[in-house]
Parts: structure tokens; C-alpha cells; sequence
């Protein structure tokens, strides 16, 4: 075992529990703690209780082994390159003072390194073509500074793809997929070995993408149209096509994504508090901290319209009933979201997927896939050094 367990989680995920989950290599592809720290003035080194999803120790004791931070910025920030430089800035401030803890790994010998002296992995996805400006060499600093994928837009479009929000917009004129330009991008992400993420995309980039690419994409964090029809999931014809191009979805746990009843839910929590919330707004706080600040001071409220962790793995079933047990993985958007399903508050109940997992009969050589194995398959050939 490769860590001291935290007695709750001892008991609630039992002996079988306990031995796969901290024995397997445990990758998340997206968490938002490096924007959340910034939002917040705080720092993930420190003890984040209550304030974040994530941590440091927290981290650790959690079982996470491997983490990607996602780089981003919404499509209004002026420089996003630069704010990506700074996040960038921040995780490296991090692993510096915690040498012991915590590297940015950049080749397979530091990643195997890591793993053997059990420091956390950090690497980064940017989350948004936006954030290249235009400039297809950043690409390449963005690579030497330990950015492993990058998902072709956020919600918003750049010059050279469209997202899902804008793809359903009758009042966007830009472009419909790849453009030559954009076809360019994922040539030279794949030359790079900058992992194609198709979260967030609209389906006409989804489809170009895929024809694009020579290596397998990754989905850092969505999960199946089919149980919770929103434009961020993804259809069956979607997730057959990256099974058959040799990729993983990793499941997100963002309650909007996961119940297609939540979104009804929350707007009326959200109109319960509309003054407080407009008032956090009025701070210059981003919305999904503003909603977490209020979901936190009314607790019993929020709790009461997030799914259980059962509709999570009903997106899990149907994906790997789709495509099987190699396709898929965790992509948990913890510290970007405001709403998980009850069971998974923080980074320390990961432990209660794989308790889901070990009841849904799977054996533990699977549960090792889902958890790290199939994202360091995917990985490999996008990375062979």
C-alpha cells in the first residue's frame, strides 16, 4: 500500500477497497484547483478544508498519484496566454517549495521516478485553443512547460474551431469545425506530443478532429449524451468513434453533467439566493465560486438536489457497454465545479468510485485501468520518451 489510509476511508471502502485503489496508479486528466487558488489567494500546499476540493495532502491521502491541472481562462480574459503562463507559475511555485512532494514531471523517467518515490505528478491541460492567441508556436512552450494536452476550445470558439455553446448558437457566424488552421493545431499537437482533448468541442470540430488526429484523443472530462442530454456530453456515435480511434472519456463528476434533472434543480436554488449570489457576482468572483460559497453556507439545500454516485455509474455502464473497459477513465473537474454527487465532496472519497467499481463485479486489473492505466496507454503514444 502505497500510502498511511485515513481511518474513515479504511471503513468505508474495506480491505478489497483499500488494496486496488492505493495500489493502482490513480490519474485525474482535469481539476481546477490552480485557478481556484488564484480566485481565492490561497495556495495548495496549504491545508484547503473546507475552502477547496483539493490539496496537497489531501491529494495524497486520497490516492491520487497523477494529476492534470487544467490552464484556463474564460474566452473574455484579455492575454489569455499570459494568465496561462501564470497559472503555470503557480503550480511550479508549489512543486518548488515541496520538492519531496510533488514534481512537474516532463519524460517517462521523471514519471517513473515519481511514482516510485510517491510524489504527486503534476502536469498541465489547457483547457481552451483560445489561450494559443492565434500563435501555433506557443504550442511548443507550452509543451516545455509540462502542458500534456489541450482541449481545442472552451465554450468559447478561437479562429480555428467551434464549441458546443457556439455551435448551438443561431447568432454565431464563425466557422463549423476545424478550420486549415485548426487542422494545422492538431498536426502539430500530435508532432509535439500534446494529447487531443475533445471536451467542450462542438460536434463539427469533434468529427474534423477525429478524422485529424493520428494519435488517440482523450475527453478530459465529459460523459454520455445518451443518460444526461447536455451539449458537454458526448452522443453514442461520439464515444464509439473514440473507442475506435483508440482513446479514453474520462468520466466528469459535475452534477449538471451527470443527472438531467439537476439543471432545474439548481436554477431554482440559485433564484432561493439570487441576492447573495448577486452580490458575490458584484465582488468580481467567477460564477462557479460564487454558486460553491453559497452551496457550502446552505448545505442541507444543495445537498438535497445532487444525483447519488449511482447515475454517475450509469454513465460509466453505458460507456463501457459501448466501447469496453479500456476507453475510459476519471476526469473529475474537482475545484471547477459547485455540485458532485453526494458521495464525492473532495479528493479524498476517490476511494468511493473504486468501491462502485469493486461492487459492479469488475476485477481489479480493470479497476487499474480505469483508474490510471488506460489514460498512460493513451498517454505513451502520444509521449513514447
Amino acid at each position: 500500500m502505497k500510502y498511511l489510509v485515513p481511518i474513515f476511508l479504511a471503513f468505508s471502502i474495506g480491505v478489497q477497497g483499500q488494496a486496488i485503489h492505493f495500489k493502482s496508479v490513480l490519474v485525474d486528466t482535469h481539476n481546477d484547483a490552480v485557478t481556484a487558488c488564484i480566485e481565492k489567494n490561497i495556495s495548495l500546499d496549504q491545508d484547503l478544508t473546507g475552502i477547496n476540493h483539493s490539496d496537497l495532502k489531501r491529494f495524497k491521502q486520497g490516492g491520487v498519484d497523477y494529476q492534470l491541472f487544467s490552464i484556463w481562462c474564460d474566452g473574455d480574459k484579455q492575454k489569455p496566454y499570459a494568465w496561462a503562463m501564470r497559472e503555470m507559475d503557480t503550480i511550479d511555485a508549489v512543486a518548488a517549495r515541496n520538492p519531496n512532494k510533488m514534481v512537474v514531471a516532463k519524460s517517462w523517467k521523471q514519471i517513473d521516478k515519481a511514482l516510485k518515490d510517491g510524489k504527486l505528478i503534476a502536469q498541465y491541460g489547457v483547457e481552451g485553443g483560445h489561450m494559443i492567441e492565434d500563435d501555433i508556436n506557443k504550442l511548443d512552450t507550452f509543451y516545455k512547460r509540462g502542458a500534456r494536452y489541450m482541449t481545442l476550445t472552451w465554450n468559447n470558439s478561437p479562429s480555428w474551431a467551434s464549441s458546443h455553446a457556439d455551435e448551438k448558437d443561431p447568432k454565431y457566424k464563425g466557422p463549423k469545425g476545424l478550420t486549415p488552421f485548426g487542422k494545422e493545431i492538431v498536426a502539430r499537437m500530435n508532432k509535439l506530443g500534446i494529447i487531443v482533448d475533445i471536451s467542450h468541442v462542438g460536434e463539427a470540430t469533434f468529427w474534423d478532429a477525429i478524422k485529424t488526429t493520428k494519435k488517440p484523443v482523450i475527453a478530459s472530462h465529459s460523459n454520455a449524451y445518451s443518460i444526461c442530454p447536455v451539449t458537454r456530453n458526448l452522443k453514442d456515435d461520439q464515444i464509439k468513434a473514440v473507442g475506435k480511434n483508440g482513446g479514453v472519456i474520462n468520466l466528469n463528476f459535475f452534477s449538471g453533467f451527470v443527472d438531467s434533472n439537476f439543471s432545474k434543480k439548481n436554477n431554482a436554488f440559485r433564484n432561493n439566493h439570487k441576492v447573495e449570489l448577486d452580490s458575490l457576482l458584484a465582488t468580481g468572483i467567477q460564477q462557479e465560486y460564487a454558486q460553491g460559497i453559497l452551496a457550502d453556507k446552505y448545505k442541507k439545500e444543495s445537498d438535497a438536489i445532487k444525483p447519488d454516485i449511482e447515475l454517475l455509474m450509469k454513465h460509466f455502464d453505458h460507456i463501457v457497454k459501448l466501447i469496453g473497459i479500456d476507453h475510459i477513465g476519471i476526469g473529475s473537474d474537482f475545484d471547477g465545479i459547485d455540485s458532485a454527487p453526494l458521495q464525492l465532496k473532495t479528493v479524498l472519497d476517490y476511494p468511493i468510485f473504486t468501491q462502485a467499481l469493486i461492487k459492479r463485479g469488475y476485477k481489479d486489473a480493470d479497476i487499474a485501468k480505469v483508474l490510471g492505466g488506460n489514460f498512460l496507454r493513451v498517454y505513451r503514444i502520444n509521449n513514447p520518451n
